[in-house]
């Protein structure tokens, strides 16, 4: 499994301006709403799933298309690697990248696969 799920006590950025738009998922903005709320926030069970979720689903389509001759890997996480540690890693890249409207309107998949590659780069 990419990551199997894990609390760490790092805090990360309140998502204060969370909305409900957000959970539709059509940009990088959305996913990094929902994987930054803090769990004082109303919605923190629902945005926290849904974050962790997606980020799941990415990874296990990574792993499973990329065993293929054809496709390498993009994405090269240490053994034992984390829901957790995959989280927070895209909020702090999402948070160095915030003021690039370009990177925070691409779809949420694509922001998510840069910030896991920026962290996990594959050797080539």
């Amino acid at each position: 499994m990419f990551f199997s799920v894990c609390i760490l006590a790092l805090s990360v950025p309140s998502a204060a301006g969370l909305e409900k738009d957000d959970f539709n998922l059509e940009t990088t903005e959305d996913l990094l709403m929902l994987c930054s709320v803090q769990s004082e926030h109303g919605d923190y069970s629902s945005a926290s799933y849904t974050c962790r979720g997606f980020i799941e689903g990415v990874a296990q389509y990574h792993d499973g298309v990329s065993d293929n001759k054809h496709l390498p890997r993009l994405i090269c996480y240490p053994e034992g690697t984390t829901l957790e540690e995959g989280r927070i890693a895209f909020v702090q890249w999402g948070e160095r990248n915030r003021s690039n409207a370009d990177l925070m309107s691409e779809l949420p998949v694509k922001g998510l696969v840069r910030a896991l590659v920026e962290k996990y780069p594959c050797q080539q």
